[in-house]
């Protein structure tokens, strides 16, 4: 008896072993989890503030876009204005250049 009194002994240290080995696999495994949560919260936070920052940005982007637009169609619409001055300025030149050659030409059969 006093040899299954042993053998049971030693399964049961052995038993006590496996259990401590387990306790300490377990704390490694929650710290772990710990320390990922907390990982895990950073990124949210992190995430919440790029997003925010991410559609201040796009706002702002749409706004400057539309401004933007509306610059080159005011430019567009002044540069066709100014080619139709520039046209309109060479009709009338070419009209007064008409105009002063029949007015001297006018003058000239009137002497």
């Amino acid at each position: 008896m006093s040899q299954q009194g042993a053998t049971l002994q030693s399964y049961n240290n052995e038993l006590v072993k496996c259990i401590e080995s387990l306790r300490r696999k377990r704390e490694e495994v929650h710290t772990q989890i710990l320390a990922e949560e907390e990982e895990k919260l950073r990124v949210q936070t992190d995430l919440h503030i790029l997003t925010e920052r991410l559609a201040r940005l796009t706002d702002s982007l749409n706004k400057k876009i539309a401004t933007r637009n509306e610059y080159d169609k005011t430019i567009a619409e002044t540069e066709d204005a100014f080619v139709k001055i520039v046209e309109s300025s060479q009709s009338l030149l070419q009209v007064l250049k008409r105009d002063s050659v029949s007015l001297d030409e006018d003058a000239s059969a009137a002497r």
